[in-house]
């Protein structure tokens, strides 16, 4: 496994990561078939865990942090998030300081560890400050609660405006994004936040490079009825006869190679120092070691021209 700073930090994480969105507390409910993944994914090199507070409304922090306990924790990168409710209360949302140290402490708790060593704002708040939310990062940096902070799914302008502030008063600046990107989903970062954050120096941590699995070709016949993805905006942009006829292109590719599409693919995102980690999920052992496979994987510049000619940045 190859292992990349994150952005300009001393911080150093798998290039796979695995994360707990789709899989842990929601789809696999089961420890046995939990820990099978996670065994699978320490097997194969990973050190990058990443969670979220509304993931199952916690059980999926839960569960996974149920099992990652039984590992070293000094070998570990655990992050998580907050923004999204988790109760109706009026506070238990956002990002105003009050529940952000609220959120900490539950998450915390939940993953069985006394600190998180990325912890991302799960979204931009524009009800609060950004000063105030600037400032309740820094005070759980300073506090040792977290080591380093990110954001998630923020514009381009929203993070520089955040490490801007952070410099000019002694704060602490986020030092990774996390976007969803993915060879289908690539025009809104490629576009407008890889500038900023190779300014700054901010790595990225991307998620659904699968594109919730359409690209891996578990859809080359077509939409599935029932499917998880059809229930939900990004599945519906994703699942369309356009990008399912470009995903069978790639397969005389990957065959070319000797490769699957998911390992194709995932080396595509990979194929630049800017994303430091690319997050996949998995329900089962042998999903995920589908995606290890991608993990050394270094593509030709033919090879990301091809792809780049049937998915036009």
């Amino acid at each position: 496994m190859e292992y990349r700073r994150l952005g300009n930090s001393g911080l150093k994480i798998s290039r796979i990561a695995l994360g707990g969105w789709t899989t842990f507390g929601g789809s696999v409910t089961d420890e046995a078939i939990a820990r099978g993944i996670i065994d699978q994914a320490i097997a194969g090199g990973v050190n990058f865990f990443d969670q979220a507070d509304i993931y199952a409304k916690g059980q999926s922090e839960l569960l996974m942090g149920k099992i990652l306990k039984e590992q070293n924790r000094n070998n570990l990168v655990i992050s998580s998030k907050c923004y999204w409710p988790m109760t109706e209360d009026p506070n238990d949302r956002g990002l105003s300081r009050k529940h952000i140290m609220q959120s900490i402490d539950g998450s915390l708790k939940r993953l069985g560890t006394d600190y998180l060593d990325i912890y991302f704002c799960h979204r931009f708040d524009t009800e609060t400050p950004l000063e105030e939310t600037v400032s309740a990062m820094t005070d759980l940096v300073r506090s040792g609660k977290i080591l380093y902070w990110g954001t998630s799914e923020w514009t381009g302008q929203q993070i520089e405006d955040a490490i801007v502030l952070a410099k000019a008063n002694g704060l602490v600046a986020p030092v990774v994004e996390q976007p969803h990107y993915s060879l289908a989903f690539r025009h809104r970062v490629e576009k407008e936040i890889m500038p900023t954050t190779t300014k700054h120096g901010v790595g990225l941590v991307i998620w659904s490079p699968l594109g919730m699995g359409v690209l891996t070709g578990k859809f080359d016949a077509g939409e599935v009825p029932g499917s998880r993805l059809t229930d939900t905006t990004i599945g519906r942009d994703l699942i369309t006869p356009e990008i399912v006829e470009k995903v069978r292109q790639l397969k005389p590719i990957a065959d070319d190679l000797g490769i699957t599409r998911t390992a194709l693919v995932l080396g595509w995102a990979l194929r630049t120092n800017a994303v430091s980690s690319a997050i996949v999920g998995a329900t089962k052992p042998e999903q995920l070691e589908e995606s290890l496979k991608a993990q050394d994987l270094v593509l030709e510049a033919s090879v990301i021209a091809q792809m780049d000619a049937i998915f036009t940045p």
